[in-house]
């Protein structure tokens, strides 16, 4: 279970000034659960789900946030990944050089060392790797490129699906995986996220718009405001603001 206390981060800008963005987030989001954040431009959605990955541009100065027991903003990035913790990025980077199934298999290897598990060889992984790429309609030839280099926004996109759905983390962080998605690509990430749905699988998908939870049903939807989660509800909620907008709530902000 994720747990947020009274929350708040700050950037330093190109000044030198320290700006507040998250100004006392609450949120539990129950083990097993999918919660959606939805919210205007500026409102801290991204702060929010870099802060929980421990991006250091950004600093914490009041509040908690704990993972299944485990403070998460006392642990290294690396760290909150072995505690089950994934950010599936706005805009994946490209990594020139590198190949996708080595990135892959490193990344899995080494969850799987700081969970005293053993490590799986090359043919174990590819076993692994295909049956993933084939519930992801992608092409198998997307092992031997480079990470995301050449790739289309969609495929970076079904590239992070790809890495949660090899990892399994107790909690996927999904910051605009929308973004730049047309239909189908659209729906065959929807598809990734939900065949890990189940008790041991929770998620924070972060989105402008309700197309994404037509096909990933959130259990709960909570407004980002001026850095507060300041409305809470069901799915009907996302709705709504599809037809209302963020206008009224901005103001009441």
């Amino acid at each position: 279970m994720l747990e947020i206390r009274d929350l708040h981060a700050t950037i330093t800008d190109a000044e030198g000034r320290s700006l507040e963005i998250l100004r006392g987030i609450d949120l539990a989001v129950p083990d097993g659960e999918v919660h959606a954040i939805m919210g205007p431009n500026g409102a801290g959605k991204s702060t929010l789900a870099h802060v929980l990955s421990g991006r250091d541009f950004y600093q914490v100065t009041a509040g908690s946030a704990v993972l299944d027991g485990v403070d998460l903003l006392a642990m290294a990035p690396e760290q909150r990944a072995a505690a089950g913790l994934f950010l599936a990025f706005q805009y994946p980077v490209e990594l020139p050089g590198v190949g996708n199934a080595h990135f892959l298999r490193t990344a899995l290897n080494a969850q799987r060392r700081a969970r005293d598990l053993p490590e799986i060889d090359a043919v174990q992984f590819l076993k692994l790797a295909r049956a993933e790429i084939k519930r992801l309609a992608m092409p198998e030839d997307m092992l031997k490129r480079q990470v995301n280099v050449g790739f289309s926004g969609g495929e970076k996109k079904r590239n992070e699906v790809l890495q949660m759905g090899l990892l399994r983390p107790r909690l996927a962080v999904l910051d605009e995986t929308d973004s730049g998605l047309d239909i189908d690509a659209l729906r065959i990430v929807a598809e990734g996220v939900n065949a890990l749905r189940g008790p041991q699988f929770s998620a924070l998908v972060i989105t402008h718009y309700q197309r994404l939870l037509d096909y990933i049903v959130p259990d709960r939807v909570h407004v980002l405001a001026a850095g507060r989660i300041v409305r809470s509800g069901g799915p009907e909620l996302a709705r709504q603001l599809e037809v209302e907008g963020y206008a009224a709530i901005e103001q009441a902000a």
